[in-house]
Formats: C-alpha cells, structure tokens, sequence
C-alpha cells in the first residue's frame, strides 16, 4: 500500500449534550473553567471522589453554576470524557496525517504513541479517558466510544494509504484499542508519566495482534 496525499479529518462525537450549550464567549469560557476544575481534579482523586461542589470551588463559581450545565456528577463527568474523546481524536488525526509518515504502519504505531501521550499531558485523561467506563448500559447507537475511535483510525489509513476499511479491520483495530487501554491505564495507575513495562508489554503485544490479523 502506498501512501497518498489525502488528509482527512477525523470527526469526533460529543459523549453527552450539555444542559444549556453555551452561546457566548463568557459562558464558553465558564464551561471550560469547570471542565478544567474537574480535570484537575480527577487527577487528585479519582472519578468516585469528584463531587459537584469541589468543582464548583476550584473553578470559583457557585454550585449553581455548575448545575446549570450540568444537573449532576455523573454528567459533569461524561462531558469532560467527551472533551477528552474530541481532543485525542484531534491528536490522532494529527498523527495520522504526518508527513514524515511514509507508510500506514508507522501512521498507526504513532497514534498509539500519541494516545500514551495524551495521558501523560491531557489533565483528567489518565482517570476518565473518553468515559466509557462511567456508564455499562449500552450508549444509544449501542456503540462505545473506543469503537469509535477504531472507525475513525481505520477511516484516516484507508484514506491516505488504501487500508481494508472492513469490519474485520475495525474489529482488529477496536480490539487492540481494548487491549491498550487495559495495560495502559494500569501503566498510569500510580505512576503519572506511565510504568514502562507495562508500556512496553502493550505496544509489543497490540502490534503482535495487528500482525497476526492484519499484517505489519
């Protein structure tokens, strides 16, 4: 497969709408205030502990505020998920997109890169990721979000460098996914710039998977 010179932009889908979408630059900012209060403090304590009343206190507002947008926690949270889905869907289009990348391979190695590093840089990433985990029940496209994220990764390789875009494909790739965000997740459990072992061992054995189903 060679590569071709079509960019393609990855779209990504909001987890949640918000209570009242913001129109205005102040209220813009004010939602990204509390999203940013939230982030930060996912980092310190965890999705369980995060209530609606820190949030409001980190990010200076009142508690009414905060429910303005958001009627409780949980979708305070799912909001935040769908702002971490939207900004390393960004990144991964970015990766897949470079230039220095000559071959569908080395696009696909870098996004996987690339979402290791977004836990290292993006706040309220390495505890929430995109939210999946917040809500079991089955979402209502009956899809979760890493399945999305596959569709949109096997949508960019086809379109720069002739990928498969099968079901077999996506499969391989929402998989993998799985795979990673399992051993990854545990790599940054405790250690906020990842334990490398675990890091190692993810991209070794999601490469051996991608192999044997796709080929490298």
């Amino acid at each position: 497969m060679s590569a071709q010179t079509t960019t393609i932009e990855i779209a990504a889908e909001p987890a949640v709408s918000l209570r009242n979408e913001p129109v205005q630059a102040r209220s813009t900012a004010r939602l990204t205030a509390l999203l940013d209060a939230a982030a930060s403090i996912v980092d310190e304590v965890g999705i369980e502990r995060l209530t609606t009343a820190m949030v409001a206190e980190r990010a200076g507002a009142s508690i009414g505020t905060v429910y303005r947008y958001f009627p409780d926690r949980i979708v305070l949270l799912q909001a935040l998920g769908s702002r971490n889905f939207e900004r390393v869907m960004a990144r991964i289009t970015e990766a897949i997109n470079d230039p220095a990348h000559a071959d569908w391979r080395a696009a696909l190695s870098n996004s996987f890169a690339t979402v290791i590093d977004t836990y290292r840089t993006e706040p309220g990433f390495r505890g929430l990721r995109v939210g999946d985990q917040l809500d079991l029940r089955p979402l209502p496209n009956g899809r979760t979000f890493k399945s999305l994220v596959a569709e949109r990764i096997v949508e960019a390789l086809s379109a720069r460098f002739g990928v498969e875009n099968s079901a077999a494909t996506r499969f391989t790739l929402e998989a993998s996914l799985e795979m990673s965000d399992a051993l990854v997740a545990r790599a940054f459990l405790m250690n906020p710039q990842g334990d490398e072992e675990f890091i190692s061992v993810s991209t070794s054995y999601v490469r051996g998977f991608i192999v044997e189903n796709i080929g490298w």
